[in-house]
């Protein structure tokens, strides 16, 4: 019997301003400058569940969640990939893998990449070696070089419940 696999891309884009936390992977970041959305504007967080939901048949975020919701505002990412979550349970499905790439010239992550992983593993109720985080920076080009905002790639892998292996 062939596993039954989903493949799912997530990308988000947030801009960066004055007066907000900076909130990647569900963690507070010290930064000058945060980025602009209605919920945490999480853009590792959103990619992330746009890959998942897309893997899954379900939408994007925009359609769980829209921007023109006030439930939603100032809400936090790892809320909503608790939602996800749970979906993702509902339809059987379970991640087997995501790897999630932040697009940022600052700040440095690495010293928060565990942290990340371990909250976003714990609002999708998975194991933190099932979630993957890095950082490139563009080298100085595009919106993201001139420091105005960040984005975020994710790729996920689900696998029917009943066919994986813990």
């Amino acid at each position: 019997m062939i596993p039954d696999f989903r493949i799912g891309q997530g990308f988000d884009v947030h801009p960066l301003v004055e007066g907000r936390k900076l909130i990647l992977g569900g963690i507070e970041i010290p930064f000058p400058l945060g980025l602009h959305g209605h919920s945490d504007a999480d853009v590792l967080s959103h990619a992330l569940g746009d890959a998942l939901l897309g893997a899954a048949g379900l939408g994007d975020l925009g359609s769980h969640f829209p921007d023109s919701d006030p439930r939603y505002q100032g809400i936090s990412s790892l809320r909503l990939l608790e939602i996800i979550a749970t979906l993702l349970r509902d339809k059987g499905l379970d991640i087997v893998n995501a790897d999630l790439t932040l697009v940022a010239e600052a700040p440095r992550i690495a010293s928060y990449r565990e942290a990340m992983q371990g909250r976003i593993a714990a609002a999708l109720q998975c194991p933190p070696e099932r979630i993957h985080i890095k950082a490139t920076t563009t080298e100085g080009l595009g919106f993201t070089g001139r420091k105005e905002g960040m984005a975020a790639y994710a790729v996920v892998l689900l696998l029917k419940k009943d066919e994986a292996q813990s």
